[in-house]
Parts: structure tokens; C-alpha cells; sequence
């Protein structure tokens, strides 16, 4: 039933009622007012409740989806600020709400690495695959777990799944090449290695790992070309300097390894390995002084570093120095006792020192350990 004021004259009220048969009424003052005030109440109380139903619209939630990507962010978020509790936190909540949300089983999974967890971080990675089969990211990862767990061929399968998904995937190419280096397939690494570059012109660590497999193929010229190539792209890189000297060695150029160790130290100063080295390129050259302050401060550096402690007693040796040099040899194989090269040195300085029978019993043991040539010396103790 509709009810309308329709007018108020003189002392009466008069209304239109409209239900099954619509009609006026009249009703004197009195009533008239408390029908009006009825009246009003009721449209008072319609538009509270308009107002109560407009509020509750207003209050209603996110739609799930939404809600699931607000958290999936939250938790890029606190992953990026390295809060990796409450990042998995956020990825939790967000899967929980919508089961089928491959980025963010992804994205645990990458959490989940970060904390060393490698088994949850396998488990959520294979199920982003199952949800979405072409997540290249996803087998990227999980190769990559998988060689810290040291299942290197799953890993390598996994970085060919990469490629077979994404041919383009600069990474997936290094990082397989860097397998069938450690596997002794140098030609396998180089192509991989070209691949990386292919895709990345800019991967320095690429065109450096390169020239290495090229080094050990003997393809000096080769390996000189990629480290230098590297070095332009990324001339900090230390270790490429000492690479590229360790190259110019092996083709007799020493003042240029001397040079290029020099760079490599200039970078790092405490790059015990590249004093090592260029002691020795500094032995190779003949200046015996220059070889024992390198391989010194290489021991300065890392005292427990046996080749350096081997290599000054070969040095000290050229300068006659004999007793220095079975210090050294002692030091060297109080580091490793299966170091055979030292026990060649030690017999062969001992032999200066008049130690025939100390000297006999190093080579001896020197051929026992597989040295090469120690047995030569063992003939003349007989």
C-alpha cells in the first residue's frame, strides 16, 4: 500500500491511498497529523535502511582472485627486501586461496631456495610446471638446486628443458656449458658457451669460461681473444686478468702474464692466487728475487696455501738457498701430506745439504704419490 499526502486545506488532511483500489481520504486535523507522522517515520526508517544496504555493499571483500595477487605481491615484496619468513608467509596464503596460482608456487619455490630449504623448493617448482608446463623459470631453478644438491646430470636435463622451452635463455646455455666443463667435454662447454653469447652479447662470465675451454684444448690464441673480450665488457673482473696471463704464460710471453697478474692484484689485493701465479711467471722468466716475494706475499695472504709454500722453495733453490728451501717443503707437506711434487723438492734440496739418505727416502715417496720422474732420482740412491 502506497500512501501520498495529497494536501492540507483548512482544517483537514487529505490523502491518496493506493492499493487494490486506489481512493482518497479525508481525515480531520488531529488525525491527519498523526497519519502524517506515521507516514514520515516509515520513510525515515526506508532511507536507514537504503543507507544500511549502500554501507554493506561497500564493505564487501576483495574478490578471491584479487586477494590472492594482493598477498602474491606483498610477498615479491618482502622477498625483495630479503624478509624471507614473512615472504613465505604471503605465498602460503595466497596458494591457499587460489590452488592453481603457478606464479606464486614459483616464487615460494625461489623463497624456498634462498633459505636452503631444496626439497620444498623442488616440490614447489615441479608443481608450477604441472600447472603451467612452459615456465621456463621454473626448470631454470630447479637445475640449479639440483646441482647444489649435487645431482649434476639432473640438473644438466633441466637446463636442456630450459632451452627446449625458451631456445633464447642465455643462463640455462652458460651454466650447462659450465657442466660439461667440470665433465671434461671442453669442445660440448664452448658451444654452449657461444649460445650464452649469442643471446647476450654482454655476458662477460660467458666469453671468460669460453676462453678457458679453449685453453684447455691448447687454443691459446683462442682463449687470449675471449678473456680480453670479457675484460671489455667487465674490466673489473680480476680473475678474468689472471686467466688471460695464465693464457700468455703458456705461449712464453711473460712480461705480458707478469703485466696482466699485475692488473688482476690492482683489482684485488689480496688475490693470494694471482702472487702465486705471477711468481711463477716471474721464475719462468728467471728472476728468482722477484718469484720468492710473490709467492711470500701469496703465503701472507693465505697462510694455509701449500703450492705457494712448494713453489718459494723452488725459487729459494735457484738462489742456493737450501736450508730455506726444506723449510719450505716441510711447510708444503705439513699441508697436504700427499703433496708429491714438495717431497721431489725436499729430496733434491736435501741432496745439496749432503742428506743422501733423507733425500732417497722424499723421491721415494714422491714416486709413490706418481711423480713423474722422481724415479730417475731414485736411481741414484741405489
Amino acid at each position: 500500500m502506497e500512501i501520498t499526502i495529497f494536501m492540507k486545506k483548512e482544517n483537514f488532511y487529505y490523502f491518496y491511498i493506493s492499493d487494490k483500489a486506489s481512493r482518497f481520504i479525508k481525515l480531520n486535523n488531529n488525525m491527519g497529523k498523526i497519519l502524517l507522522l506515521i507516514f514520515l517515520s516509515i520513510i525515515f526508517s526506508l532511507q536507514i535502511s537504503y543507507a544500511q544496504q549502500d554501507s554493506i555493499v561497500k564493505a564487501k571483500t576483495l574478490p578471491e582472485d584479487q586477494e590472492a595477487e594482493k598477498l602474491y605481491n606483498s610477498g615479491i615484496n618482502n622477498f625483495s627486501n630479503k624478509s624471507y619468513n614473512e615472504a613465505l608467509s604471503d605465498f602460503d596464503k595466497a596458494i591457499a586461496m587460489k590452488p592453481t596460482f603457478d606464479k606464486a608456487y614459483y616464487n615460494r619455490g625461489v623463497t624456498k631456495q634462498e633459505m636452503k630449504d631444496y626439497k620444498g623448493a623442488i616440490d614447489d617448482f615441479n608443481k608450477t610446471i604441472e600447472l603451467n608446463p612452459q615456465a621456463e623459470d621454473a626448470y631454470f631453478n630447479r637445475a640449479q638446486v639440483k646441482y647444489v644438491m649435487g645431482d649434476k646430470q639432473a640438473a644438466e636435463a633441466d637446463y636442456s628443458k630450459t632451452i627446449e622451452v625458451k631456445n633464447t635463455y642465455a643462463q640455462a646455455y652458460y651454466y650447462r656449458g659450465g657442466i660439461k666443463f667440470e665433465n671434461g667435454d671442453y669442445k660440448g662447454a664452448i658451444d654452449d658457451y657461444t649460445q650464452a653469447v649469442k643471446n647476450k652479447s654482454d655476458y662477460a662470465y660467458a666469453y671468460n669460461d669460453r676462453g678457458s675451454a679453449k685453453r684447455q684444448l691448447e687454443d691459446y690464441d683462442g682463449a687470449i681473444s675471449d678473456y680480453n673480450k670479457a675484460l671489455i665488457i667487465n674490466s673489473d673482473m680480476a680473475f678474468a686478468y689472471n686467466n688471460l696471463a695464465s693464457a700468455k704464460r703458456k705461449k712464453n710471453d711473460f712480461k705480458g702474464a707478469i703485466s696482466d697478474y699485475t692488473e688482476a692484484i690492482k683489482i684485488k689485493k689480496d688475490y693470494y692466487i694471482a702472487y702465486n701465479n705471477r711468481g711463477s711467471a716471474k721464475f719462468d722468466a728467471g728472476d728468482y728475487e722477484g718469484a720468492v716475494a710473490d709467492f711470500t706475499d701469496a703465503i701472507k695472504y693465505n697462510p694455509d696455501y701449500s703450492f705457494a709454500y712448494n713453489n718459494r722453495a723452488a725459487a729459494e733453490f735457484k738462489l742456493k738457498k737450501y736450508k730455506e728451501s726444506v723449510g719450505d717443503c716441510d711447510m708444503a707437506i705439513k699441508l697436504n701430506s700427499q703433496y708429491g711434487y714438495a717431497y721431489l723438492n725436499r729430496g733434491i734440496a736435501k741432496e745439496m745439504l749432503r742428506d743422501n739418505e733423507g733425500a732417497c727416502k722424499d723421491w721415494e715417496k714422491a714416486a709413490s704419490l706418481g711423480v713423474n720422474g722422481a724415479s730417475k732420482y731414485i736411481n741414484d740412491c741405489k
